[in-house]
């Protein structure tokens, strides 16, 4: 692991009268202007700018007004659960009679708005149907749909193929022709906006003279921990959305089922941040997606009865807790795949398959063996029928998406489908084609990445001087975020005197440490370290990359650095 100054721009700019370290952080995460630092809402882009959206709207309004049955169609992880709850509440909120929503079980259906979840969608009996999350490549699903009479909606953000679906409307920043200045929006985003348009266009109508506008901005609590659970960059837009979700928590207005989740979780709501979201709240919705059907999850956000979200948020937990069992186990399993491979023999693209894995946790366990290889990697399951199923995820500077599209333009019949971003993506294949497919990633990754590309990187913010490790600024790091992915929370670096060190949990390092001048002494806490090199009696001197944290304890709150990397100096 090499740790890396983050570059800095010339001339930094003037962000107005902050400290100069959080000049210096903004500068490095690409703010230019102090305008980018409002997180207010009267700071969202525009939703005129969305292409499609008037169309959408037009859809909306009639459904509205003839009462019309309304389904809409999600995706089975967290950003599909929150924009399935979000439309669902949103269209309730401003007025529509009849609305419900029908989320693919992963395991009998697969992803997005395919032929066979219409003829589910059917049974429904609806008139306009709604995708949230998916829909943009769904070109036969779609077909289907209006085949049966149907108008569609599609709202969605992920990458479209070669040809777009015929649905009644389209609104997705990323479709050709949209000159929305954020291509960042999660599905949950872009949903949230259709509702803004939406209740633009019914004030207008005069809906609202008689009774009071509904505020949607109830629903932004969703709409941020989707957006941080699906890992999208956090622009100054996006920063925005999850600003006043997370603000909203931290008040205690959240839906009951997010309060459940924190409580079970054991997290005070009033001091969470975009961390939480994604590696607390993120993950246990995520879980039900994973093993079974996501509409526990989507049930546990919709319900306003406390009891019964404690109920389901426990089950959501339990959930979880079986999903990091079965992904602990695929782990020693892939790893044993590659433990007598030599690190100058190992794929540039790893391709792992075992026909006992998961369906639902392949992904995560991509993500795991990216970060122990630093190379991106796709992990397959037995998805029946003679196919498997893959998840792939990527490191910096490496699309895997648009790999995947190189490969099947290589190779036609190799792939069945794809999708997906720069840095996850999904597939399907015939087993058969495993090998061959394998051969072409790599050759694929070999040829956009070099040897250097995959040695693992960390880029630090700098240096603390000894004055710097106190609580206040701890804390005003905690809070000046959102932090999240491409916009990451600030990781320092530094040597540091070892005094004392223990395993906690099963594979957590507890330590003491001192300042390189010995004059202050700090606690911090490695997670998942190795535990053939991890406690060692003979290290006096780490080199340390690590984030400055608040720990709270018995009310009590002191300074801790969460360690990224350890190794001895």
């Amino acid at each position: 692991m090499r740790i890396d100054p983050r570059p800095l721009p010339a001339v930094l700019p003037f962000l107005g009268e902050l400290p100069p370290l959080l000049t210096r952080l903004y500068a490095a995460r690409g703010v230019q202007s102090e305008a980018e630092l409002d997180k207010s809402l009267a700071r969202l882009i525009p939703y005129q700018q969305l292409k499609g959206i008037d169309a959408a709207v037009d859809l909306l309004v009639t459904a509205l007004e003839q009462r019309q049955r309304i389904l809409i169609v999600g995706d089975f992880d967290a950003d599909g659960a929150t924009a399935s709850t979000v439309g669902t509440l949103g269209l309730r909120l401003l007025g529509a009679a009849h609305v419900d929503y029908l989320v693919p079980n992963r395991f009998e259906y697969g992803y997005g708005l395919t032929p066979e979840i219409v003829a589910v969608a059917l049974q429904r009996e609806p008139q306009l149907l709604i995708t949230v999350d998916n829909g943009i490549s769904s070109v036969e699903g779609v077909a289907a749909a209006k085949a049966a009479g149907l108008q569609v909606l599609v709202t969605d953000h992920h990458l479209p193929g070669d040809e777009l679906p015929a649905a009644d409307a389209i609104v997705n920043p990323n479709q050709p022709g949209c000159e929305f200045p954020s291509k960042a929006l999660a599905g949950v985003g872009v949903i949230f906006y259709v509702l803004m348009a939406l209740r633009a266009r019914l004030r207008s109508l005069g809906w609202y003279e008689n009774k009071p506008q509904p505020n949607i901005g109830e629903l932004l609590d969703l709409v941020a921990l989707g957006s941080v659970a699906d890992v999208v960059p956090l622009d100054a837009n996006n920063r925005i959305l999850v600003h006043q979700g997370l603000e909203r928590i931290r008040a205690g207005r959240a839906r009951p089922g997010i309060k459940a989740i924190l409580e079970v979780a054991k997290r005070d709501a009033a001091r969470i941040t975009s961390t939480d979201l994604g590696f607390i709240l993120g993950p246990r919705l995520n879980a039900a997606g994973r093993l079974d059907d996501m509409s526990l999850g989507i049930e546990c956000l919709l319900t306003t009865d406390v009891a019964a979200a404690r109920e389901m948020a426990a089950q959501l937990d339990g959930m979880n807790q079986d999903r990091k069992s079965i992904e602990q186990g695929m782990q020693r399993e892939a790893l044993a795949q590659l433990k007598d491979l030599p690190v100058e023999s190992m794929p540039y693209g790893l391709c792992l398959f075992d026909p006992e894995w998961h369906q639902g946790v392949i992904g995560i366990l991509a993500s795991r063996m990216k970060e122990r290889y630093f190379r991106p990697t796709i992990a397959f399951a037995d998805a029946g029928d003679g196919l498997l199923k893959g998840s792939g995820r990527s490191v910096q500077g490496f699309h895997i998406r648009d790999a995947l599209a190189v490969v099947a333009s290589q190779h036609p019949n190799l792939i069945s489908k794809y999708g997906g971003h720069a840095m996850a993506a999904g597939l399907t294949l015939p087993e058969e084609n495993f090998p061959l497919f394998a051969e072409a990633f790599d050759a694929e990754v070999r040829r956009q990445l070099r040897e250097e590309d995959l040695t693992g990187r960390l880029l630090s913010d700098g240096t603390l001087a000894v004055e710097e490790f106190h609580l206040e600024l701890a804390r005003a790091l905690r809070h000046a975020g959102p932090w999240g992915q491409h916009f990451p929370e600030p990781l320092f670096h530094g040597v540091f005197q070892l005094v004392e060190q223990r395993v906690v949990g099963e594979r957590h390092l507890k330590v003491v440490l001192k300042s390189e001048c010995g004059s202050v002494k700090l606690d911090g806490i490695a997670f998942g370290v190795d535990r053939e090199v991890w406690p060692n009696p003979t290290v006096r001197w780490v080199e340390l990359a690590y984030k400055l944290d608040v720990n709270e304890f018995r009310g009590n709150e002191t300074v801790q650095l969460m360690i990224a990397h350890i190794e001895p100096r």
